[in-house]
């Protein structure tokens, strides 16, 4: 029996790639989802190690959203475990709570605030007024002052980006609050959760649908598909799509160093939070826990040391003023092709966060879902 062809396309197995896969699949239309890698799920994949603990092998991924819609969706192909994030600084020996809250400044400055509104006034004497907001640098100094941004940001950013603070766009430093209160939560969306089963098994559950074909291990050159199919999703690298033909757009990518524990009894951690900053001269960033995101209660701790580089998978697009101008050219091209959609954060050269991609994802599928309609 010859095999039906595909519909759709859809380039790169990840949280947009899967999306607008189950979502065009539901609508009644055949999608092949091809992933050069052996595994579904993109960054986002989690496996277990050799000792037994689940593990995020691309770093931790933290489910966050105040969007009711997404979660419902997300909510067919998972239950949850309740999680709330919590990152620390750690900085000349000690260690402090970032997002910086009151506990951040009484311990820094050796001080003692009682109400928020003490807080906020210490907050008003530490800003540097900045005339007109250019760079995350702008931000931050207006936001908590010089002491605290060279405290814990302008290392950590160095590290990160491989850029000053004064050369990064705005909308890094937009992502990071600062608190009165003693919250010490790293996010406060209103829906804070962890996949209960891992992201690798919501992957599997959000795939998992007769009209959808996956094929690993192949890429986007090599699919025969990609020359009759009515659309393509794709969620890869926009300057590669284009073949680099206006320049490479730059990506900071990531090296891991998975390590294990021993001797660590099963209600016990190696650090004090799930994740620890390292904004000082340490050649990583951040050292996360896994058994503090997932719950697992086992003898001994999974860590992995992150170490940002140029070289490698692309993970974050670059904000700068030069990068931004440079996609938008690439975005000109993107719009003369009517039968391709880019979604995601290396196709949209956006540092979207989970849930932003998952609603991107959603809204492009409802254009193309229309669209296939009218070509019945």
């Amino acid at each position: 029996m010859k095999k039906e062809l595909p519909d759709v396309l859809v380039v790169g197995a990840g949280f947009a790639g899967s999306v607008c896969a189950r979502e065009i699949a539901d609508a009644g239309f055949l999608v092949r989802v091809i992933d050069r890698r052996s595994h579904i799920g993109g960054n986002a994949w989690d496996e277990t190690d050799l000792y037994g603990f689940l593990i995020h092998p691309y770093g931790p991924h933290i489910f966050h959203t105040n969007s009711r819609r997404i979660m419902q969706w997300l909510s067919r192909y998972t239950t949850w475990r309740f999680y709330e994030h919590r990152v620390l600084a750690y900085v000349n020996g000690d260690y402090f709570p970032i997002p910086i809250n009151r506990n951040t400044l009484c311990k820094v400055f050796g001080i003692k605030l009682e109400e928020e509104a003490e807080v906020e006034n210490f907050l008003l004497k530490l800003r540097e007024s900045v005339s007109e907001i250019r760079t995350s640098e702008d931000i931050i100094i207006s936001s908590v002052g010089r002491r605290l941004c060279d405290m814990f940001f302008r290392g950590y950013t160095r590290k990160q980006w491989g850029l000053e603070l004064s050369q990064l766009s705005p909308s890094v430093a937009a992502r990071i609050p600062v608190r009165t209160n003693d919250d010490d939560r790293y996010f406060s969306d209103h829906f804070q959760f962890m996949p209960a089963d891992g992201y690798g098994k919501l992957f599997q559950n959000i795939l998992n649908h007769p009209k959808i074909e996956v094929v690993l291990e192949r890429d986007y050159a090599d699919e025969p598909s990609r020359e009759y199919v009515k659309h393509t999703v794709y969620t890869g690298q926009i300057d590669a799509f284009f073949e680099y033909c206006y320049g490479r757009l730059p990506y900071r990518s990531l090296r891991f160093e998975h390590f294990h524990v021993t001797g660590v009894a099963e209600s016990e951690f190696v650090q004090p939070a799930p994740v620890v900053n390292f904004p000082g001269d340490e050649p990583f960033t951040r050292i996360t826990e896994f058994k503090q995101l997932t719950g697992q209660r086992r003898a001994g701790s999974s860590l992995v040391r992150e170490f940002p580089t140029n070289e490698g998978e692309p993970y974050y697009p670059v904000p700068t003023k030069e990068n931004e101008q440079l996609f938008k050219e690439y975005q000109a091209l993107q719009s003369k092709i009517e039968n391709v959609s880019f979604v995601g954060r290396l196709a949209q050269y956006r540092y979207y966060n989970m849930d932003q991609v998952i609603g991107a994802a959603l809204t492009e599928s409802r254009r193309i879902i229309e669209r296939l309609k009218v070509q019945r």
